[in-house]
């Protein structure tokens, strides 16, 4: 009866938060405080251990990446599909899945994880292997310093029992070493990087001083070329191409971090074939380059966080939308780094909206780029979409930050995603 009331209290107040419109990480919360060892008991049955995936961006869609590889592998894969990377967040996620008595229907464990939080749940997930994907100016509310941020990650990773996989052209996190675990890269070829308008947006280390030079590191899964669909990334002496769920490097060197970290998680039974059947079935990570029905058209999301994941996806952009709605709330607290983006592959904006709509609509103002309408509710600037005429291509772009994207998804009846994955 350890598991039986906590999780059935759990499972209630989940119910309950749901038919409220709440958020999930309440239900989690309170089973954590009934069984603190609920993390521990649950993941200890993973027979093929947990892999953690952290990064300042691209941890839920790398996350959904590696899940899919390894589904395509033949494991049952347990993730926390909707990004909620908090304790609480991942323990509602369990809840969702796991029997009244604590077992679960899992081979493995593939979570994203918030970095502030990474080290003190590698206590209770043991994590076999730590994938780190980059160090990007972030939540400098939160964090203050992106120094922090990088010691929360190689923290992390030399908590690992096996393998750490990190990214060879992160500064920060590149040159991570360990005498006791396997630790292997990913990474873009300098051409393409020198080609991409404002490259990958990767932290400067400082710390390094004037002229330092980066050490020579090799990436085990390196992308050499990219399409508007996908990518080529080598392995060693062979390549592969994959199909990938959204536009811009950024996810290409994203399926190079999954593909890498599968690679070391399933050693001698990793297939290349059977990886790239994944991506070519590989739907859009949860509002990050989803497309759902508005009307008789598509609304297009492209979902951001700060300045990098924002510069990103706007480069990644083949041509100005045609329909776009921009939208921050408070969700995004400081959004002051809006003058440190190049607007420029938008030529207008049609609505602009959330709480902080009228800082946007400055800094679109003094980008040079025309605005239809400024409309801070949010569900009157999705009727304003709405009622846009059909366009040419049949897509609506809605470039939206996290909340907004909830809201939004919602309002087009497709609430949050708590289900199996």
């Amino acid at each position: 009866m350890k598991y039986f009331f906590p999780i059935l209290l759990g499972r209630l107040a989940r119910v309950l938060a749901r038919a409220r419109g709440g958020g999930s990480a309440y239900p989690g919360y309170l089973v954590l405080k009934l069984l603190p060892s609920f993390l521990t008991d649950v993941t200890r049955q993973f027979d093929r251990g947990v892999l953690f995936v952290l990064g300042s961006n691209g941890k839920s869609t790398t996350t959904h990446m590696l899940s899919d590889v390894m589904r395509a592998h033949g494991l049952r894969v347990f993730t926390n599909p909707t990004g909620a990377n908090l304790p609480q967040g991942i323990a509602s996620a369990l809840l969702s899945e796991v029997s009244l008595f604590g077992r679960l229907k899992a081979d493995v464990g593939v979570l994203e994880v918030d970095e502030a939080f990474a080290v003190e749940l590698s206590g209770h997930l043991h994590p076999s292997t730590v994938l780190m994907l980059n160090v990007q100016v972030d939540q400098l509310y939160r964090f203050y310093e992106t120094e922090r941020v990088a010691a929360m990650m190689t923290d992390t990773a030399a908590t690992a029992s096996a393998h750490v996989v990190t990214n060879r052209d992160d500064e920060y996190i590149g040159p991570f070493s360990s005498a006791s675990l396997d630790v292997t890269r990913f990474g873009a070829s300098a051409a393409l990087v020198a080609a991409a308008p404002h490259g990958l947006q990767n932290a400067n280390d400082f710390t390094r001083g004037a002229g330092a030079a980066a050490p020579a590191l090799d990436a085990q899964a390196e992308v050499t070329a990219l399409t508007p669909a996908g990518a080529t990334i080598a392995l060693g002496g062979a390549s592969i191409d994959v199909r990938l769920p959204a536009r811009g490097l950024h996810y290409a060197v994203d399926a190079a971090a999954a593909i890498q970290t599968a690679r070391v998680a399933l050693g001698a039974e990793f297939d290349e074939v059977k990886a790239q059947a994944a991506f070519a079935s590989m739907k859009p990570a949860y509002g990050r380059g989803e497309r759902l029905k508005i009307g008789s058209d598509e609304a297009e999301f492209v979902m951001f966080k700060n300045a990098a994941s924002l510069q990103l996806n706007l480069d990644a952009l083949q041509s100005a939308p045609e329909q776009v709605l921009l939208a921050i709330d408070e969700g995004t607290p400081d959004i002051s780094w809006i003058y440190d983006v190049d607007f420029g592959n938008l030529d207008h904006v049609d609505v602009v909206s959330g709480a902080k709509a009228w800082q946007i609509a400055l800094r679109l103002e003094h980008a040079g780029i025309p605005i239809t309408t400024v409309e801070p509710d949010i569900e009157k600037a999705i009727e304003l979409m709405k009622r846009l005429p059909s366009p040419s291509h049949k897509t609506k772009n809605f470039i939206v930050n996290y909340e907004q994207m909830m809201i939004a998804r919602k309002m087009l009846g497709y609430p949050d995603l708590e289900k199996r994955a």
